[in-house]
């Protein structure tokens, strides 16, 4: 389908579509949570260990479909829509770390799950970071791409509080928003090498406006420094992802996140930027795997 003739309902179905079909057999649930109910993808190995991923701001949780693909077999998934997109409730109200953790507990006591792995992008990846220092019991390892425990700086707050208001003032998701995220999320790479992730970054043209207001005034704006948090973590696995080209949290960010997480595995993919599951899932996935793999608690 060439989706630049198309309507917005088939232009989304063709973004979509490869998605779902790397997501086939699996299944929908909606968990209730202090942030209303949240939509939740299960499928794969059920007898396997537990892996909940949590995706980027202004993402569902379909953007870590080849995560899903890559290790369904082994393990029993879980792919979060976070509060205020896909088919989850939207937001009315800032969202912070510590309101994300606790949806995910909420998700993990819904489930019956006693522990798991947690791995995200972006907002995932702040969030799979700090879960070990506030939930240790319930973790079994954690890995994050894309990932920052560092206070926004002013040039950040700036653009970002001027385009969150902006946000908030619109019904639907202006178009201007969309050539904004992909500035954000997209490296010269993938610019110039990458229309399917380029297409892919259309998706954020569905949002709710106002929810994504909510998720930036909570998770960027309200960031606070987490690096003597980190320091606290002690005897979780920690797996930290940087894209070389991540104009967002740069690798030198990313590295003073592992620096201070003692024992933590740091990576750097060349030409990547800040969605890395996303973008370049063959070069994420083997890193993943073979990070679980020297796992002696899953052996």
């Amino acid at each position: 389908m060439n989706i630049d003739f198309v309507t917005p309902s088939q232009r989304k179905q063709a973004l979509f579509k490869a998605d779902d079909e790397r997501l086939a057999g699996a299944q929908q649930k909606r968990i209730k949570t202090a942030f209303g109910h949240v939509n939740v993808t299960i499928g794969g190995n059920e007898s396997g260990p537990a892996m909940i991923l949590w995706p980027s701001l202004m993402m569902q949780g379909s953007m870590l479909s080849y995560q899903y693909e890559q290790f369904a077999s082994k393990y029993r998934m879980v792919l979060v829509d976070p509060p205020g997109v896909g088919k989850s409730d939207p937001l009315r109200k800032p969202i912070f770390l510590e309101d994300s953790a606790e949806v995910v507990i909420n998700i993990l006591d819904a489930l019956g799950i006693q522990k798991c792995i947690f791995g995200g992008n972006s907002w995932g990846a702040m969030l799979a970071v700090v879960f070990p220092a506030w939930y240790p019991e319930r973790l079994i390892a954690a890995f994050a791409m894309n990932a920052t425990a560092s206070p926004p700086d002013t040039a950040e707050t700036i653009k970002i509080s001027i385009g969150s208001r902006l946000l908030y003032m619109n019904g639907t998701m202006p178009k201007w928003w969309v050539g904004f995220a992909k500035t954000g999320f997209a490296g010269d790479t993938a610019t110039e090498s990458n229309p399917e992730f380029m297409n892919y970054l259309d998706c954020v043209s569905y949002d709710d406006p106002k929810s994504i207001h909510f998720q930036l005034q909570g998770i960027i704006l309200n960031r606070v420094d987490r690096h003597d948090l980190l320091r606290t973590i002690k005897n979780v696995p920690v797996l930290v992802i940087a894209g070389e080209e991540d104009r967002q949290f740069p690798v030198y960010i990313c590295r003073k996140v592992a620096n201070a997480i003692a024992g933590s595995t740091f990576v750097v993919l060349p030409e990547v930027a800040h969605l890395a599951a996303r973008e370049r899932p063959d070069l994420v996935n083997p890193v993943i795997e073979k990070f679980l793999d020297q796992l002696s608690s899953l052996s």
